[in-house]
């Protein structure tokens, strides 16, 4: 169909819906109350604050798969052509679960989504945790999207990459988890550098840390965090391994899961 205002309560539950519209939250509103199968739209180049694919979360939230398709593949207004010619730029949990990819054709997209069903995990399962690195000692580098989803395994042991800010309430997850060491957000720093806060504090409890500055890396997202991330601030502990401020996460968690005389 041309526009997600096309979107009818004929299509609840069962139908794989492929509009021409972009996937911002007011498109997403119109679809989800007649709650199809599946969405695809089009990215419409993201634009500021990510506005053309907001809708991607917000049926997130609702459990209905949604898929941008580039717009540089297709034509826009044209909903036979998103499906003929369009290819996946973007998409939300509920996609990735049934096993659509980016760079997948919308035809494909449209065909695994009609034969899948998204799972229905609680917010807690949702934790995107994914090894990026295992050193020869055992040690890893392990994003996830919040330090409340550590587990025991991660205590001395993996070097963290979260999405959470590291103020004051960080404090008891890190302290809980006590990880090898660390890198979450600092969440924008805030007023008097309320953002980092936690950096000093588990520093004194024996843990290294750093954060990235949150412009450059999504909050919310371990793995943005990881790929994305430029250090903004370090503890002592951190910066007695050789982080320092201006460094990529990347290279700031080698260093991070390097031991010390003190461990």
């Amino acid at each position: 169909m041309d526009s997600a205002y096309d979107v009818s309560e004929t299509n609840r539950d069962h139908d794989v819906v492929i509009t021409a519209s972009y996937c911002g939250v007011l498109p997403a509103r119109f679809v989800s109350q007649h709650n199809p199968r599946a969405v695809i739209g089009v990215d419409c180049a993201i634009g500021p604050e990510g506005a053309s694919i907001s809708g991607l979360w917000y049926l997130e939230a609702l459990n209905i798969p949604y898929v941008a398709v580039d717009i540089a593949t297709v034509l826009l207004g044209n909903g036979v052509d998103v499906y003929e010619n369009g290819i996946v730029s973007r998409l939300n949990r509920p996609a990735l679960d049934c096993g659509v990819k980016v760079g997948m054709s919308s035809a494909i997209a449209a065909q695994v989504l009609l034969d899948a069903k998204p799972l229905s995990p609680s917010a807690s399962e949702v934790t995107n945790r994914w090894v990026v690195f295992e050193s020869k000692s055992g040690r890893k580098i392990v994003c996830t999207d919040s330090i409340a989803f550590a587990l025991a395994e991660d205590r001395e042991s993996s070097v963290l990459i979260t999405a959470g800010h590291t103020g004051r309430s960080s404090v008891p997850y890190l302290d809980s988890a006590r990880p090898f060491g660390f890198i979450c957000s600092d969440g924008g720093m805030g007023r008097d550098r309320s953002g980092i806060t936690g950096l000093f504090i588990v520093n004194d409890l024996g843990i290294p840390g750093a954060t990235v500055d949150a412009r450059t890396a999504q909050m919310g997202s371990g793995v943005s965090s990881y790929f994305h991330g430029i250090i903004s601030a370090c503890n002592a502990l951190a910066e007695k391994k050789g982080v320092i401020v201006g460094m990529t996460a990347i290279e700031a968690s080698k260093l991070l899961l390097e031991p010390d005389s003190s461990r």
